[in-house]
This record gives structure tokens, C-alpha cells and sequence, in this order.
């Protein structure tokens, strides 16, 4: 047997309660920076884990079972819980966040990919992202993966390098 490539070894699972201390530190460090997420960059932990973790959500994550310490093994995370309520709760919402120190990797992809898959199995017809920052580096996996962007809200969002730039409502029907 030849050796795995990382990808290979890396698995999807949904979340459990004490995955949330290996979550945050990659979402405190990628919301502090304050250029792909909607969210206070000052949020506390507390407040993450709420926004998060939060009731109705579906929480994924992606562990590297090759990581050298349990505290590396959770290399990425996302969920996903309606976006709107009543006769449109089929429509879901997502978020998605890999580890900075594992970027590059294709993990996104994978994440992305499962997540898909598991709204699909749980109902939901489409998806919304309803604030894509058009700076984000991620904004080319979801148009790669179907989404279009159905609207962009001009100047929406302070960037930290860039100024005011447009935040992006993407779709795809699942």
C-alpha cells in the first residue's frame, strides 16, 4: 500500500459539543481579521459559539486524523440551518471556515462538497449566501461549484486593506 495523500485521510463528520474549543480558535482568527465575515471581529467566544453552534444549525467539521496534537485535528468547520422560516425554510444558509494554517489544501472544496450533499439529503432545494464579501478568495469555489451571484449591495462592507467593497447574495438550487 502506498501512502495516503492528505486529503484522503481527512474525514467529514458532524459536530459534537466538544468540537466547538478546536472551532474556535481558526474562527476567532479568521473573524478578527475582518475581511471575509459580516461578523464583529471583536465577538467573544461566547458570541461565536451562539452564532455557530447555534439551535436548528447543522455543524460540520473536517478532521486531519495525521494531525501531530488532538488540539490540530479539527482543520475546518461549517454549517448549515434554514435561511428563511415558514413555506421557504427549504431554502438553507451556509457558513464555512478552514483553518488558515491548512488553506490551500483543497479542503474547502471537500467541506463544501459534503455540505451540499447533506442539505440536499435533509431537504433543502437551494442554498443563499447572503453576504459573500467580493473579495473573498472563496467566492471563485462557489461559483466553481454552481452558485451565481444574484445581486451584489454596493459598498456594503468596511474591508480592512480595500475600503468599502460590495457584499454578494449568491444562489444554487441543490
Amino acid at each position: 500500500m502506498g501512502d495516503r495523500t492528505a486529503e484522503q485521510q481527512l474525514r467529514v463528520r458532524d459536530a459534537v459539543a466538544e468540537d466547538w474549543p478546536l472551532i474556535w480558535p481558526f474562527w476567532h482568527e479568521i473573524v478578527a481579521a475582518g475581511d471575509t465575515y459580516a461578523w464583529d471581529p471583536d465577538a467573544d467566544e461566547d458570541a461565536a459559539r451562539a452564532l455557530w453552534m447555534a439551535p436548528g444549525a447543522r455543524v460540520f467539521v473536517v478532521e486531519d486524523p495525521g494531525a501531530p496534537a488532538p488540539a490540530d485535528r479539527v482543520v475546518a468547520s461549517a454549517y448549515v440551518r434554514p435561511n428563511y422560516g415558514g413555506p421557504a425554510r427549504t431554502v438553507a444558509n451556509a457558513g464555512f471556515m478552514v483553518s488558515p494554517a491548512h488553506a490551500g489544501r483543497g479542503i474547502g472544496r471537500l467541506l463544501a462538497g459534503h455540505v451540499l450533499d447533506e442539505a440536499r439529503r435533509d431537504g433543502y432545494t437551494a442554498m443563499v449566501f447572503n453576504a459573500v464579501v467580493e473579495t473573498n478568495p472563496a467566492l471563485r469555489l462557489w461559483q466553481s461549484l454552481g452558485f451565481t451571484i444574484l445581486g451584489t449591495v454596493p459598498r456594503a462592507f468596511a474591508h480592512p486593506l480595500h475600503g468599502p467593497v460590495g457584499l454578494h447574495i449568491l444562489h444554487r438550487f441543490l
